[in-house]
């Protein structure tokens, strides 16, 4: 880990649902780093104040966890400002990186990134076709920021490792029907109909889609061990291979709640694409770590959260 008087860590995004973690990561471990995000008054997308944060940081490790992102029915929504707001935050951090000479940059890249027609995702596969349409502009935009990391590393000797994370969830994530992906708007519906005695509640699409879903902290583990591994120019897969559909994802989580009510499949709303499960063997070989926290014990501390904390 970095260690010298001289090294300097930078939490970018951390209040959000992975920096947040990431954060704690680090307290745990006994490391300084400074912490940014939109809320605590930088705004990466002006270069201007991207530029200001660096030259008071001084950071020489940056982990990124800033994003514009959410679930299927928000990037339908939102395509243009996701588009927008995700490459000017990647243009404006690679500059600040290379203008300020900082050692490694961590960055991690969304499995919606590989191409809609793919089952099983393999790193030597992330150029064989086109992206599912209902994540274009932001699997595009997480793209764009391996080859924006290619591009500095070639041209400037900029050191990025680059990680593919599959569908996080966790304890404080987003739990609302728009911008909360598929276990967090499971859970708060399924949580609020148990509470009102809803005789059912409503399904996005037909349940068929299969997902791969990693732990939040799981994650922030990843991406704070990249903080010291060796260079490595490609992408990394970080999962565990494993895919359940969203049908047998609600029928866990409703066990898991005590919901005894209906689900009612809406097969007019999508369900993007197919299979989203990733190859992580590279990874577990390049690390000598995989993801440890099982989805049953995962959804469990999600759904004890939701409960105590919801408003």
């Amino acid at each position: 880990m970095p260690n010298s008087k001289n090294d300097r860590i930078l939490v970018l995004g951390a209040t959000g649902f992975l920096g947040k973690r990431v954060c704690r990561k680090l307290d745990s471990l006994g490391l300084k780093y400074g912490r940014t995000s939109l809320s605590l008054g930088t705004d990466l997308r002006d270069q201007k104040q991207a530029e200001k944060l660096f030259a008071k940081e001084k950071p020489t490790h940056v982990l990124n966890c800033a994003s514009y992102v959410g679930g299927i029915a928000f990037g339908y929504k939102h395509p243009a400002e996701i588009f927008r707001n995700n490459l000017l935050m990647t243009v404006n951090l690679l500059e600040a990186c290379k203008g300020h000479k900082v050692k490694r940059l961590v960055n991690p890249i969304s499995n919606c990134a590989y191409p809609a027609k793919a089952k099983f995702f393999k790193e030597a596969e992330f150029w064989d076709g086109p992206m599912h349409e209902s994540v274009l502009t932001y699997g595009f935009a997480r793209k764009a920021s391996w080859v924006g990391a290619w591009a500095y590393g070639r041209q400037f000797g900029l050191d990025t490792i680059n990680l593919i994370l599959s569908n996080m969830y966790g304890p404080e994530d987003h739990f609302e029907e728009e911008r909360s992906h598929a276990i967090g708007a499971l859970i708060m519906k399924m949580v609020e109909a148990k509470r009102k005695s809803s005789p059912s509640i409503t399904v996005w699409g037909t349940g068929k889609p299969v997902r791969e879903w990693l732990f939040v902290d799981d994650g922030a583990e990843a991406m704070v061990k990249a903080l010291d591994c060796k260079p490595y120019a490609d992408i990394l897969n970080i999962g565990v291979g494993e895919g359940i559909s969203i049908a047998e994802l609600a029928e866990k989580i409703r066990r898991l709640v005590g919901y005894e009510g209906k689900l009612v499949y809406d097969a007019s709303r999508p369900d993007g694409a197919p299979y989203k499960t990733v190859d992580g063997s590279r990874a577990e070989k390049f690390f000598g770590w995989k993801p440890h926290t099982g989805l049953d014990e995962g959804l469990k501390l999600t759904i004890d959260w939701y409960m105590a904390n919801r408003k």
